[in-house]
């Protein structure tokens, strides 16, 4: 019998869960619900970009798929390592795979990276490619409102960018809904109805403007490696993270503490390129008028954090991805944990023969430490104090070095565990429960003042 999936979110992981379960054979009919635009039709949109590092996790789950990996190689670019700037106009240079804000961790295979965006339109591209709308359709503009998950319907309303004759809203079946969508879930606010389900939303004292610099056919002084990261730090715990695309544009984040209002505080196009000359002058000599008016009207993004007790109901409600365990953006893991979480259902509905609710409530079992873990790690792994922040570089050169020459006897550094393997976040949060509790502690403490 063919069973109905939809699929809520045309994220990376709603992409590519549709297309391990198209491929299980012609059982499934899946529909993909997403209340943004077509990112295939619509102009690519400059405040939304926001770069991510493909780690081993990530591309793992990817190259399950024939034709996919190599898709997201040809739009990425591979990194060897990064360019740390320092305040004294002196540079860190590092070599190696690295997640956007790693010192130093080092490894044979470079790091992945492209604009989220991109890899959402390769894999859509890809998917629609191998399936036509007798197993796969699309829905884009249509907001998901309700999951009634009693009667197994599922509620969505047009948007303002609907194409749709009608304003009326879409109601529709399902036997199995797979939440896909993100740190504020509608799917996950279904939960919320029933019985014993623990939800934990946190807000991330940390915010965020994305930055893109366009690419210049004038001459200057600045040149900025096109493998390198490139990230800058000042001891106000602000972060600059840049990589380059591949049409010369470089793209990434400005992160700054809340209470810090330096940014948020910047009122004029003339203001913003005199902060960024003064904090940080490189990327204040390659951003022009035009983006620094652009920055200026772009709003301060908040950051969410999820822990939930459980990411399934019953035999046909999932959740996944951000839905399930949004983190903070510190580690570079969120899209390669929710690509990580793709993978691990297709291996349960490979150990239960495709017998959905053993599957999900397995995963459920399987992934919730890791998931409660990973939260742990990207909120307190990286010190906003600049002395902690210190001690992290040499510890983290120092766990490096001595795991180099006596691999038998210490482990990797604790960005190498997250970013170059696969080893469970819950080991890694317990090798390094002592630094975190540290970390943690200083950060309260740093950011209380600041």
């Amino acid at each position: 019998m063919v069973k109905k999936v939809v699929i809520v979110g045309a994220g990376p992981s709603g992409v590519l869960l549709a297309y391990y379960l198209l491929r299980r054979g012609d059982q499934y009919q899946i529909d993909i619900y997403e209340r943004l635009n077509d990112p295939r039709v619509v102009e690519f949109s400059n405040a939304r970009t926001y770069p991510i590092s493909l780690t081993e996790r990530g591309m793992k789950a990817l190259n399950q798929i024939p034709g996919v990996e190599a898709a997201v190689r040809a739009v990425s670019l591979e990194m060897s390592g990064t360019f740390f700037h320092q305040q004294n106009g002196k540079t860190r240079v590092t070599s190696g795979k690295k997640s956007l804000v790693t010192l130093d961790p080092s490894s044979k295979k470079p790091l992945v990276t492209l604009d989220r965006t991109n890899l959402v339109i390769t894999l859509l591209e890809k998917l629609t490619e191998q399936y036509d709308p007798s197993r796969l359709k699309l829905h884009f503009n249509q907001s998901c409102t309700e999951v009634d998950f009693a009667t197994k319907t599922i509620t969505f309303q047009p948007t303002a960018q609907s194409a749709e004759s009608t304003d009326a809203n879409l109601t529709v079946n399902y036997d199995l809904v797979i939440g896909a969508d993100g740190a504020r879930s509608a799917v996950r606010s279904g939960f919320l109805n029933t019985e014993l389900f623990e939800l934990e939303q946190k807000y991330v004292p940390i915010d965020y403007k994305s930055i893109l610099l366009p690419r210049s056919d004038q001459p200057s002084d600045t040149y900025l490696e096109s493998d390198k990261i490139h990230s800058w730090r000042n001891n106000d715990a602000i972060t600059v993270l840049l990589l380059h695309q591949l049409d010369g544009s470089m793209s990434g984040v400005i992160h700054f503490p809340r209470r810090n209002t330096q940014v948020t505080d910047l009122t004029t196009p003339e203001a913003v390129l005199k902060f960024f000359h003064k904090h940080f002058p490189e990327v204040g000599q390659l951003m022009p008028p035009s983006e620094a008016e652009a920055f200026l009207k772009r709003p301060s993004s908040h950051v969410v954090t999820i822990r939930c007790n459980r990411y399934h109901y019953g035999d046909s409600v999932l959740i996944l991805g951000d839905a399930a365990h949004a983190v903070s953006p510190s580690l570079g893991q969120g899209c390669n944990a929710a690509l990580e979480d793709v993978a691990i259902v297709n291996d349960l509905l490979d150990e239960y023969a495709d017998d959905w609710a053993g599957a999900i409530a397995q995963f459920t079992v399987r992934r919730k430490a890791d998931a409660h873990a990973l939260v742990e790690l990207g909120d307190h792994s990286l010190p906003s104090s600049p002395k902690l922040f210190l001690e992290f570089g040499l510890r983290e050169q120092l766990a490096k070095t001595l795991h180099r020459l006596f691999p038998a006897y210490f482990a990797p550094s604790l960005l190498e565990l997250v970013s170059e393997s696969s080893v469970p976040y819950s080991e890694i949060l317990h090798s390094y429960k002592g630094w975190i509790t540290k970390v943690k502690k200083s950060n309260q403490q740093f950011l209380e003042v600041s």
